[in-house]
C-alpha cells in the first residue's frame, strides 16, 4: 500500500506498507512505540504524527505542517517529528495514497526546502511573514492547474 514518509529535514520517501495492519509499520517510520496521532485535513488522506514529538524535542516538521495546513485550509498546530501520510476510506480507515495527493506531498516539500534555502540568504521579516508566504507557495502547489 503506497503511503509517504516526510522527516523534518523535507525528504520524501515512498513507503510500501502492508495492506493489513499497517500500524505496525507506520509506528516503526514515526520513530515511536507509543501512539501514533491521526490527522484528518484532507477527507482522502491520514497524517500519522507522533503522539508524543513536541514534547520530546523532535524538529519541527515544517513541509508536514504547510502540506497538512493547505489541505486544511487554515494554519494548523506545528508537527513534529517524522509524519506518514496515508490515504484513507469514506469510513475512516487507512488506505493507499493516490497520485495526486502524493504529488502534493512532493511539490509542497520541494517548495518548503527551496524556501528554507532562499531564507538563508533573505530572512523574512518576521515569523507571520514565513509562515504566510509557506503556506501561499503551498497553496499554489496544490492548486488543480499544478
Amino acid at each position: 500500500m503506497r503511503a509517504l514518509r516526510i522527516t523534518p529535514d523535507t525528504t520524501v520517501t515512498e513507503l510500501d506498507l502492508p495492506e493489513t495492519d499497517a500500524h505496525s509499520p507506520i509506528r516503526d517510520h514515526i520513530a515511536t512505540t507509543g501512539t501514533v496521532d491521526q490527522g484528518v485535513h484532507h477527507r482522502r488522506a491520514l497524517l500519522h504524527i507522533h503522539s508524543n514529538g513536541r514534547a520530546m524535542g523532535l524538529a519541527q516538521n515544517i513541509a508536514a505542517w504547510a502540506l497538512a495546513s493547505d489541505w486544511r485550509g487554515m494554519a494548523l498546530h506545528p508537527v513534529h517529528g517524522p509524519v506518514v501520510v496515508t490515504g484513507r476510506t469514506q469510513n475512516g480507515a487507512v488506505a493507499a495514497l493516490d497520485d495526486g495527493l502524493a504529488r502534493h506531498a512532493h511539490a509542497v516539500a520541494q517548495t518548503v526546502r527551496e524556501t528554507l534555502a532562499e531564507w538563508r540568504t533573505r530572512p523574512p521579516a518576521s515569523n507571520q511573514v514565513a509562515l504566510n508566504e509557506l503556506l501561499a507557495y503551498a497553496a499554489w502547489d496544490v492548486a488543480p492547474s499544478s
